[in-house]
């Protein structure tokens, strides 16, 4: 067998698992394993300028292809706990990302060494495993395993840290005999289809909920199969958002007290039974639960025994892969119908597309200084059908999903669960690593923005171009209008006058010259009219010169968006439109 260093044998693992580019910042505990990867050659590293940027760039990349998995590397100490935002949000999602860490030396693990923290037990509550590898002939199956539990169930994240010795020290290693290990999945049975699917049919009105199990089943296509040959309407949740496209006659819409649509909640208050399949009735999903359950009869389908039940208790349960339920929910329901059984739905689909084709939210506003909605509405018009969304948290990510529009799988990136502020610019790097020829379009509130712009440099200095944009109001704007219920405007304002440009009136930090000195390009936008131009403008500049462009559209300084406590109560706090007018960009608007 071969003889190498036990950071060799990680890299060739790497490549054996079909990783082929890496996040990270090198530093002396874990500058074994770069030598490794240098001598090995063939995985393209990222240069971020944050560890916690790395982490959220691997995440990006993980969740714009399936069977992508992002890794993440850092040195010692902090670089590690810098990595712990990023493993959260990738736990919280279903997110499989590998964390690799440098150590102090085995034998000062306890003598607490410059940077040497105990890692492994900070992770162990965000991963699926984390683990300080003493023995470095134990490297090969510690990464093997990782990637075994990575993929396997449900999800999620592993850490391995590495004391530098370990990655120094020598052993025997044959790399053209390592294979992955199997990925094991929990599949569903015939008969528990057969009852879900009796189930379905004794109902008048049901719904299915899409959720984020389904992309990461890469399991679309299925679900969007099932839905036709039974006429049965989906709602997507956030995270399960282009698991059917936005104009399909049986997407519904989502649901939920913030990130959902007028005619999605009305739609889900009509309905008698639902099948959600790869979701985790998430709070903001459902709000109230008695409001959410009551007169409704409910079928969960999720891969993680643990998850069925934890929310309410479904009337039935399922434990499966979303992929594996999806083709025999599709088998099954394609027998029924070829024998008569299935039900004819299209009263209730047509019930569902009359309430999507009259309760919009308006968007055609064109006062100044320009309100968010017509940030929206000139962005679905610009970015077509084939753009991905990435944004996490705030304001703008919940009208942007009030009222964009998502037609594939992978197409909305979202920090769904977290929401960890600053996690938009590294993730859409990842994202545009990962799918270099798309287009990538980032949307930020300018807090969001603020949190790690450092990261811009990264698209720079790697010509990863995609279009950033900031809707700036310089507040604090979700937990302002959250403030309201305190009778409170207290400590949310970023507005102050900039010495050094006083032309932003009062809007405080200068993003422009702050992007342009981090090596990209940047456009300011105070009109409406100027929204669509700029857009346009940035994908060109993008093409041009191969780095991040960002359009920062000033926006009024206070909008209360949609939202409430239950989905029967969703506060609208702008007028409604009356036609098609006042929302040109809505699905079947028919413009007057």
């Amino acid at each position: 067998m071969a003889r190498m260093t036990a950071a060799q044998a990680a890299v060739e693992i790497l490549k054996r698992e079909g990783v082929t580019h890496v996040f990270g910042l090198p530093g002396a505990a874990i500058n074994p394993f770069y030598k490794a990867m240098k001598v090995g050659g063939g995985l393209h590293h990222t240069l971020a300028r944050h560890v916690e940027g790395a982490s959220h760039m691997a995440e990006g990349y993980t969740r714009a292809k399936a069977g992508n998995i992002g890794v993440c590397i850092g040195t010692s100490g902090p670089a590690g706990t810098d990595m712990i935002t990023g493993l959260y949000s990738a736990t919280a999602d279903s997110i499989p990302i590998l964390c690799i860490t440098g150590q102090a030396p085995v034998a000062k693990l306890h003598k607490e060494d410059f940077q040497a923290v105990d890692i492994a037990s900070i992770a162990k509550p965000l991963t699926k495993m984390a683990v300080t590898v003493l023995e470095p002939a134990q490297v090969p199956g510690t990464f093997q395993q990782a990637f075994h539990l990575m993929r396997s169930g449900r999800p999620g994240p592993v850490l391995i840290d590495l004391p530098i010795d370990v990655q120094q020290a020598e052993i025997e290693f044959d790399v053209a005999t390592y294979e992955p290990l199997p990925v094991y999945k929990p599949l569903a049975t015939r008969a528990q289809v057969d009852k879900a699917l009796d189930m379905l049919e004794a109902s008048e009105r049901p719904l299915l909920v899409s959720g984020g199990g389904v992309i990461n089943a890469d399991a679309a296509d299925l679900l969007v199969e099932f839905a036709e040959i039974t006429g049965v309407p989906v709602v997507p949740t956030l995270m399960g958002w282009g698991t059917i496209p936005d104009d399909h006659e049986l997407n519904a819409g989502m649901v939920g007290l913030q990130t959902s649509h007028r005619y999605g909640n009305a739609t889900m208050l009509e309905s008698d039974f639902v099948l959600g399949i790869g979701n985790r009735w998430a709070n903001r999903h459902t709000g109230d639960l008695e409001t959410y359950t009551r007169g409704r009869t409910f079928v969960h389908v999720d891969v993680e025994p643990t998850q069925v039940g934890r929310v309410f208790a479904p009337d039935f349960g399922i434990v499966s892969d979303a992929k594996a339920a999806l083709q025999l929910f599709v088998e099954v329901a394609r027998e029924r119908r070829e024998a008569g059984r299935l039900p004819r739905r299209e009263h209730w689909a047509e019930s569902c597309r009359e309430r999507k084709r009259t309760m919009w939210r308006k968007t055609n506003f064109d006062v100044t200084p320009v309100k968010p909605q017509r940030v929206y509405q000139e962005m679905n018009r610009v970015f077509g059908k084939d753009v991905r969304y990435v944004s996490t948290i705030g304001l703008s990510q919940i009208q942007a999903a009030q009222l964009l529009h998502v037609y594939k799988p992978r197409h909305w990136i979202n920090a769904g669960q977290a929401g960890p502020l600053g996690w938009t610019l590294p993730a859409a790097l990842g994202v545009a690593t990962a799918d270099p020829d798309s287009t990538v379009v980032a949307l930020s509130g300018d807090y969001d923005f603020q949190f790690m712009v450092e990261e811009l440099a990264v698209g720079a200095q790697f010509n990863i171009p995609y279009v950033h944009v900031v809707v700036n109001n310089a507040y604090l704007g979700l937990i302002r209008q959250a403030q309201r219920t305190f009778d409170m405007d207290y400590c949310v304002q970023l507005s102050f006058e900039n010495v050094n440009a006083p032309e932003l009136g009062g809007y405080g930090v200068d993003h422009i010259k702050v992007a342009e000195g981090l090596g990209c390009k940047a456009i300011r936008v105070t009109d409406p009219e100027e929204i669509y131009p700029a857009l346009e403008k940035a994908k060109s500049l993008t093409q041009e010169y191969r780095v991040p462009v960002v359009v920062e559209v000033i926006l009024e300084r206070v909008t209360n968006v949609s939202m409430g406590l239950s989905i029967d109560a969703i506060s609208e706090f702008e007028e409604l439109a009356e036609g098609g007018h006042d929302a040109p960009t809505a699905l079947f608007a028919n413009v007057d």
